[in-house]
């Protein structure tokens, strides 16, 4: 939180160690009269949100380590994956600064939802990384079904990902055998890494159990013991 206050707001020479000399401006001054892009601003920590409310209310900023106030015009767009009116539920999140940000909204739909936007965003990817390459490439139509039927969980990041994979392959035209493949391999390599989901309510007793139980019952536990850094005692325990 402090790295990003001092980012968004700036500092003063000798504010705190390590500070530059003569000082820097913030994103804000920098973004004076222009647009500041705030991205994944649900995982704000509550005292950068307290101070985020109080700029975009009173258009005006404070330097760390100054007195001196400075007037800012700033237009605010923010970004997140996380549903903030539930977060200002739960205490996590400001209500005020939410409907501060909450002016205008858009909700940008998931891939899977919107599977006749899949095909021409990995198209565009695809010529994108093919002409970096110096080659063509391009899809047949079953490639084109392959791609809509997928759910893409990753979103476009992971269509981005795909395409590129594709792009610097040495075929051209790509066929549904293609898309698959490489699909086939991103999610081995998911299975591989073995991802546990634990609850965000559980308790650490309870998280610790569930990752416990998850090891045990696909190692050993001697492995386990290793894998965890712990004695079989502490294991039984």
């Amino acid at each position: 939180p402090s790295l990003l206050e001092s980012e968004l707001f700036g500092y003063e020479a000798g504010a705190f160690t390590g500070a530059r000399k003569g000082g820097k401006p913030g994103l804000f001054e920098l973004a004076h009269q222009g647009t500041l892009f705030l991205d994944e601003i649900g995982e704000l920590a509550p005292e950068i949100q307290n101070r985020l409310l109080r700029v975009l209310q009173e258009r005006e900023i404070m330097r760390i380590g100054d007195d001196k106030i400075i007037p800012v015009d700033v237009r605010i767009i923010s970004a997140t994956n996380r549903d903030l009116f539930q977060q200002t539920q739960n205490g996590s999140f400001r209500q005020d600064l939410y409907y501060r940000i909450h002016v205008v909204g858009l909700r940008i739909p998931p891939l899977r939802a919107r599977p006749e936007d899949i095909a021409p965003i990995f198209e565009h990817y695809l010529r994108l990384f093919a002409g970096k390459a110096g080659r063509d490439a391009r899809l047949t139509p079953a490639a084109r079904d392959t791609l809509s039927l997928h759910p893409w969980p990753g979103n476009v990041r992971q269509l981005r990902n795909v395409a590129e994979v594709v792009a610097y392959g040495d075929d051209e035209v790509i066929d549904a055998q293609h898309i698959a493949e490489v699909l086939g391999e991103q999610e081995r390599a998911s299975t591989e890494t073995r991802f546990i989901t634990i609850p965000e309510c559980a308790s650490l007793k309870q998280m610790e159990s569930e990752i416990i139980r998850n090891l045990l019952s696909k190692h050993p536990a001697d492995e386990v013991c290793a894998r965890l850094d712990i004695s079989r005692v502490t294991l039984w325990r």
